[in-house]
């Protein structure tokens, strides 16, 4: 007797294992290193800046989910996913300045209900890739050389990177705010 199933209806991937497994744990840590730096703050603190920088916990946090986010779509959809940087606007930047800072009305809780969504689709993405050996042309952007590609694989160390380096960030911004850190 065959199943039938609804779309909305989640399905199960199997778990990944090998390389892809790999790529999720390391993924997965830089991921809580990030998540715990906001460990017992106040809405008020994680938008704080604590340097000259904007950077605020609560706005490296919606970075994070937005660059992992995109990168995915990227995975997913190669360069149209992506805008042209070479042809932004000062307005352009400003709106993409607001993904490092907590706007009014957001929360610490929203910021990471959000972030913990784009993670748990980044993983059902690479639990299911065909081909991490699968090239993507890289968007146009004054820090990518011209005709450039990476590999699946690439990108995904990409977001593990990308991660790592604000998790640093966020201990710096954290340890700055009220001594606590996240290793030491």
């Amino acid at each position: 007797m065959n199943e039938t199933r609804t779309i909305d209806e989640p399905t199960t991937a199997p778990a990944p294992t090998g390389e892809r497994a790999d790529l999720l744990v390391a993924l997965a840590k830089q991921r809580r290193f990030l998540r715990f730096t906001t460990r017992d703050l106040t809405d008020e603190q994680a938008g704080r800046r604590t340097t000259d920088s904007e950077l605020c916990l609560g706005g490296l946090i919606k970075h994070v989910a937005s660059v992992e986010r995109t990168w995915a779509a990227f995975i997913q959809e190669g360069p149209s996913a992506m805008p042209d940087f070479t042809s932004w606007t000062e307005a352009d930047f400003a709106r993409r300045a607001d993904e490092f800072r907590m706007l009014p009305g957001e929360t610490l809780a929203g910021v990471l209900a959000d972030y913990e969504e784009v993670a748990r689709r980044t993983d059902d993405l690479v639990a299911v890739l065909p081909d991490l050996d699968a090239r993507r042309p890289l968007p146009k952007a004054p820090w990518f050389a011209a005709d450039e590609e990476w590999s699946v694989r690439r990108i995904l160390l990409h977001i593990v990177a990308e991660t790592a380096q604000h998790a640093g960030h966020a201990d710096i911004i954290r340890e700055s705010l009220d001594g606590a850190k996240s290793m030491g």
